[in-house]
C-alpha cells in the first residue's frame, strides 16, 4: 500500500531547500509584533512590508477595546454555526453595518474569507450551471467552483475580448452564468478592468462576483472597491471580501442587492457547517468598519506611500509586477535561487516582505511581494527603498531589470 503522504514529498524536499537557503521564507516566525510596521524576528527590529494590512489598524485602541469587552461580555467563542447557536447579536450588527457602508441590502458574515468565497460561489453555482473566472484567480476561487459541482471555464487574465470570444460559443442549456473577477489581485497587484467586463456583461448576460478582499477598504471614494471606483456598483451582482486585510481581524463577507439573497445563508455549507467568528473578532471587525467609513485619511495616507514606494522602485530599475499604483507592490526576480537570496538578503537587512513562487504566481513568474499601510511613514518607506537598493547593489542581478 502507498503511502498518503509520499506524493507530497517534492513539496517537502522544496521547503526544505528554502530552508537551508536562510531563514523560512514560507513559515517565519515573528518572535513579536511591536506594531502594524514593526516586528521583532530572529531577535532584531524589522521593518513589516508583507503584511496586508491595508488601514494599519490592527493595534487601533478602539479596536483593542473592542475586543476586550467582547471576550468579558461573550466569551472566547461561540462554539456553534450560525444556523445553530451561533449566531450572536453583535454578527448581526456587523452585517447591516457592512451592508450600509457597501451600500447593499443584504450581507452574510463568514468564519473567514477564504471560506466567504467557497460559500458564496457554491450557493449561487451549481451543477448546471457554468462559472467563467480570471485565469489568476485566488485559490479560494478555484476551491469555491469545484465545491459548486459547475463547469469552470477560465478566461486569459484582465482580458473582456477573450471572456467575449468564451460566451459567444457557450450554450448555457437550462443553467445560469457566473462569471468571477478581483479588485485587487493579491500576486501583481493590478486591477481589473472592470467597466470593460461590464460592457460585455451587457452584451452577453451573465451575474457577476466581485472579490474584492484586497481593494475593500483601499479603492473608491468611500472604500468600498473597484465597483465603486469604476463608478459601476449597480451592474455588480455580488461582492465578497475579507477581514484579513484592511479591517485586520478574521472573517469574510458576501453581499447583494438579489431578493433571495438570504437564501445563500441555507445553501452555502462553508456557512452552515462551520463555526461562527468568535467574538473578539466580530467585534474589533466591527470597530474597524466604522473607522474606514469615518477616517478617509488612512485611504489617502495609504496611497500616498503606495504611490511614494512604487515610484521610488522605479527609479531603482526594478522590474514591478504592473504599472498601475495599488498597495500590492511586485517586484520580479530572475529565478528562484536569486529570489531567495535577495528575500533573506532585505531580511538581513532590516526589512521583512513576502515571497511567491510558482506555481503560486501568474505566468511562473518569481516575486518578491510587497504590501504598504497606512500606518508606514514616509521614512519608513524611504527605508524600504534604501534597503533594496543597498541589496540589490551588493548583489547584481538579483532582480529583473525593468
Amino acid at each position: 500500500m502507498k503511502d498518503l503522504l509520499e506524493k507530497h514529498r517534492p513539496v517537502f524536499e522544496r521547503h526544505e531547500v528554502l530552508v537551508q537557503a536562510g531563514a523560512d521564507a514560507v513559515g517565519l516566525v515573528n518572535d513579536r509584533v511591536l506594531s502594524p510596521t514593526r516586528a521583532i524576528i530572529g531577535g532584531r527590529e524589522v521593518i513589516l512590508a508583507g503584511t496586508n494590512n491595508y488601514m494599519g489598524i490592527t493595534f487601533d485602541p478602539d479596536c483593542i477595546e473592542a475586543g476586550k469587552r467582547a471576550l468579558e461580555e461573550y466569551g472566547t467563542g461561540t462554539t456553534g454555526s450560525r444556523i445553530a447557536n451561533g449566531t450572536y447579536a453583535m454578527h448581526r450588527e456587523l452585517e447591516q453595518a457592512l451592508a450600509r457602508v457597501l451600500n447593499r441590502k443584504h450581507c452574510i458574515v463568514f468564519s473567514t474569507g477564504y471560506q466567504a468565497n467557497l460559500g458564496m460561489i457554491s450557493g449561487l453555482a451549481g451543477p448546471e450551471d457554468t462559472i467563467f473566472i480570471d485565469a489568476d484567480s485566488h485559490a479560494s476561487i478555484y476551491d469555491g467552483c469545484k465545491l459548486s459541482g459547475a463547469q469552470v471555464i477560465r478566461f486569459r487574465h484582465n482580458d473582456p475580448d477573450n471572456l467575449a470570444r468564451k460566451l459567444s460559443r457557450h450554450d448555457p442549456g437550462k443553467g445560469g452564468r457566473l462569471v468571477i473577477l478581483e479588485g485587487i489581485y493579491s500576486m501583481l497587484g493590478d486591477r481589473a478592468p472592470l467597466a470593460e467586463f461590464i460592457a460585455v456583461k451587457r452584451e452577453y448576460g451573465f451575474q457577476l462576483l466581485l472579490d474584492e478582499a484586497h481593494s475593500f477598504g483601499v479603492l473608491g471614494e468611500h472604500g468600498r472597491g473597484l465597483a465603486e471606483e469604476a463608478g459601476v456598483e449597480s451592474e455588480v451582482d455580488f461582492v465578497v471580501g475579507t477581514f484579513s486585510k484592511s479591517i485586520g481581524a478574521i472573517g469574510g463577507f458576501g453581499a447583494g442587492d438579489h431578493p433571495l439573497f438570504e437564501a445563500l445563508r441555507w445553501a452555502a455549507k462553508p456557512y452552515m457547517f462551520t463555526a461562527s467568528p468568535s467574538p473578539a473578532s466580530i467585534a474589533t471587525s466591527l470597530c474597524a468598519v466604522h473607522k474606514i467609513e469615518n477616517e478617509p485619511w488612512r485611504r489617502k495616507q495609504l496611497m500616498e506611500n503606495s504611490r511614494r514606494l512604487h515610484e521610488g522602485f522605479k527609479k531603482l530599475g526594478l522590474k514591478l509586477g504592473c504599472e498601475e499604483v495599488s498597495p500590492v507592490i511586485a517586484v520580479q526576480c530572475p529565478d528562484e535561487p536569486s529570489t531567495l537570496a535577495m528575500w533573506n538578503a532585505l531580511l538581513k537587512a532590516g526589512v521583512y516582505v513576502n515571497i511567491a513562487l510558482p506555481p503560486g504566481t501568474p505566468g511562473g513568474v518569481h516575486l518578491l511581494r510587497c504590501s504598504v499601510s497606512a500606518a508606514h511613514t514616509e521614512e519608513d518607506i524611504d527605508r524600504i527603498i534604501a534597503l533594496f537598493a543597498q541589496v540589490v547593489a551588493a548583489q547584481p542581478g538579483m532582480v529583473a531589470e525593468a
